[in-house]
């Protein structure tokens, strides 16, 4: 029951993260224009803060090295193999875009700005935890810019291995791992490692306040009512987690593994699938209700998920 009232009040707090973008919104103090530099400011300043501040705060052990390798396989795989089994499912009706978005939408996650902080307060004698959410974001990364682009197009022109090799995440992950495996965090000053982090938790609030923005742009009635809407939520948010943690349950693996797992998964969709649709003109609408009733959702899927762990 612990678990449960720790999740539920986390995702409590980041819900209520939407509220000031909301309201500004409504009382016209910000407006849709600004969240491209919002996203920018996220995608290329917190986001890699948040990186690295997780890198810094473990201490290097063999040990975590071994698990770490272990969670990029392991989480690429469940991932890889649950988008590949709801594309076997419904490949006969991939002429319908809604059923790519479903693809997609039922495996990509909000894992980094959602994810982390949620692991972080169910897990807080772990902090490998942290690092766990940042290898979940690369290994995503690696089916949206490939198999992702695909089920939303049924194109393979538009498949980028150079975008799903070199892109914020990534360059994160390779300014943050070496200063982990060198043990930079004991020699760097105090001052220079808050800094990194309080950028680094800027990223949950910018997000939401984000998707506070984008929701009072919506138009509540089409959020609501769209049967299909609900149907990829379901997928994200029970299904896919189920599956994930069923794939891992009786691994001989720390429980702090299992529980990244399971949580990382549970998160609601991922905004870049919005990203997607916008660049390629695929269910755009759809691809934000998504999103938005995921992110709503949660509150009830994610800490009744939690009493598992």
């Amino acid at each position: 029951m612990v678990s449960f009232n720790i999740a539920f009040i986390n995702v409590l707090i980041s819900l209520l993260f939407m509220v000031p973008g909301f309201i500004l919104c409504k009382a016209k103090k910000a407006a849709a224009d600004h969240l491209s530099t919002m996203s920018a400011i996220l995608i290329y300043a917190c986001s890699p803060c948040m990186i690295v501040s997780s890198f810094l705060s473990l201490e290097y052990s063999k040990t975590n090295l071994i698990y770490m390798g272990l969670f990029f396989i392991v989480s690429f795989m469940v991932q890889f193999v649950f988008l590949l089994l709801v594309f076997l499912i419904f490949r006969k009706k991939f002429h319908l875009s809604k059923y790519r978005m479903l693809t997609i939408g039922s495996v990509l996650g909000n894992c980094g700005f959602f994810g982390l902080p949620l692991i972080k307060a169910l897990l807080p004698d772990n902090p490998e935890v942290a690092c766990y959410s940042s290898i979940y974001v690369i290994s995503m990364n690696l089916l949206v810019f490939t198999a992702g682009i695909y089920c939303l197009t049924q194109d393979k022109k538009y498949i980028s291995v150079k975008a799903a090799l070199l892109n914020p995440t990534t360059f994160s992950f390779l300014v943050a791992f070496p200063l982990y495996i060198f043990g930079a965090s004991n020699r760097m000053p105090d001052v220079f490692k808050d800094a990194i982090a309080l950028l680094g938790k800027m990223t949950t609030p910018m997000c939401m306040f984000i998707l506070g923005i984008r929701l009072a742009t919506m138009d509540f009635k089409k959020l609501f009512t769209n049967p299909f809407v609900y149907f990829v939520c379901i997928g994200k948010l029970v299904v896919f987690p189920l599956f994930a943690y069923l794939c891992v349950l009786f691994l001989p693996l720390p429980n702090s593994f299992k529980a990244s797992i399971l949580i990382l998964a549970a998160t609601p969709c991922a905004s870049i699938i919005l990203n997607l649709a916008e660049i390629h003109g695929k269910e755009r609408e759809m691809s934000a209700n998504c999103i938005l009733l995921s992110t709503l959702l949660c509150i009830f899927t994610i800490p009744l998920l939690a009493l598992l762990i």
